[in-house]
């Protein structure tokens, strides 16, 4: 094979110098054959192996086989098929070329982001169990927003996944941004869409926001990957090195971090920062409604004499002069609110631990003295009862009336 070195110079002597192809081949010591490829090649030359047959070849009818009958066969399943006894790798390698001419390709486009177009949002459960009292720690979720033109990102922990909770979270990070975008994107999350189809009450918050719900595809991460992605960087960039004395703690320290970091990173993909991107996002967003949508928890409910009402697995005590009237109770991210009547009856801070009794001491003195009131008047009530004199009749009368007396029988025996 002639080098690298002698077909540049067979090429300079004939172009530049204009030497005869016989000269040249008569210079350099080779054949004149080689001077004419070399002149007539447009690439310079380089080595090729020689193909090599593959240990796989004499297996590739029967993975063809299976394939065709079962395109989503396991690579593990194929290999005991077919008796494979040596290296997995380079069966799976095989595997990979030859699977999509059975099952097809999926290509992925590269999407135009507008802006205010849309919002993502996903849940991200940091590994790290906060401290949230009564002696509990726990692995809480954290609601991710991402506006997909300017890559903004903001990013709450919320006490549950329950709908009331992630709702109310929405909210937050929306009235946080200060407008709404057009699209609000979720996965199948069980509390927002379990079946595709937004709940009624999500429904209700987008109709509320004048936004569009739209519902990942089954299976399908990249429908919203980029909040995906942005869960692994808080995973790498955030978290590591951090301790939390509290939910309230996690949300101080990655709202700092967002608004320092974050934000202000360079994305290559923008040409700019996510905070110098956010007012073009704005502009094009929908203002935020006259009316908020309802969030949180709320229910009404009759107080029963235990004065106690339940709340995401929490009892929260409730002014007991309300037992057997109903009560209407709200439940935020940071309190839970009752209402009798047009008057606040309890107001509790927000508990995030599990299985626990919040009780305002107010509320018990008050039931103190309502149960001391309660039995006096019961007292009250027995003794009037015994004083109550009742008319009685001299049970000799019942012998006269009967001629039983010594007088009535001595006037029967002489009559």
């Amino acid at each position: 094979m002639i080098t690298m070195e002698d077909w540049a110079e067979i090429r300079r002597l004939h172009r530049a110098e204009k030497l005869p192809k016989k000269q040249i081949a008569e210079k350099l010591g080779i054949s004149r054959t080689t001077v004419y490829k070399a002149l007539e090649s447009t690439e310079p030359p380089k080595y090729q192996r020689a193909a090599r047959g593959s240990i796989v070849d004499p297996y590739v009818p029967q993975i063809k086989a299976l394939l065709a009958d079962t395109p989503r066969m396991p690579a593990t399943v194929i290999a005991e098929r077919i008796g494979w006894e040596h290296s997995m790798t380079i069966l799976k390698d095989r595997i990979r070329q030859l699977r999509p001419l059975y099952t097809g390709v999926d290509p992925a486009d590269r999407l135009v982001h507008r802006p205010g177009e849309a919002a993502q949002f996903d849940l991200w459960f940091p590994e790290p169990h906060v401290p949230v009292g009564y002696g509990q720690a726990r692995v809480l979720p954290v609601l991710v927003m991402t506006l997909t033109f300017s890559r903004f990102l903001t990013a709450l922990m919320v006490p549950s996944r329950q709908q009331a909770d992630l709702l109310a979270g929405m909210w937050q990070m929306i009235t946080g941004v200060g407008a709404v975008s057009k699209q609000l994107i979720w996965d199948r999350e069980a509390a927002i869409a379990p079946k595709g189809k937004p709940l009624p009450e999500v429904q209700a918050f987008a109709g509320t926001t004048a936004a569009r719900m739209v519902i990942a595809p089954a299976r399908d991460p990249e429908f919203k990957g980029m909040t995906e992605r942005n869960n692994d960087y808080f995973e790498t960039s955030f978290l590591p090195g951090r301790r939390f004395t509290s939910p309230q703690d996690f949300n101080t320290q990655i709202s700092a971090w967002l608004t320092e970091r974050a934000n202000q990173r360079h994305v290559r993909s923008l040409g700019d920062k996510p905070v110098n991107v956010l007012a073009r996002d704005l502009e094009a967003m929908t203002p935020l409604p006259p009316s908020p949508p309802a969030t949180g928890f709320s229910f009404q409910t009759r107080l029963g004499r235990d004065y106690y009402i339940r709340m995401a697995t929490n009892d929260y005590s409730v002014d007991p002069r309300c037992i057997g009237r109903l009560i209407q109770v709200t439940g935020t991210l940071e309190r839970v609110v009752v209402v009798c009547e047009g008057e606040i009856v309890a107001d509790h801070p927000r508990c995030w631990a599990k299985e626990q009794v919040i009780t305002d001491p107010a509320h018990v003195a008050t039931a103190g003295l309502l149960r001391a009131e309660y039995g006096r008047i019961k007292a009250q009530s027995a003794a009037t009862a015994r004083q109550a004199m009742v008319g009685t009749r001299d049970l000799a009368s019942y012998d006269a009336l009967f001629g039983l007396t010594p007088s009535a029988q001595a006037k029967k025996e002489a009559a």
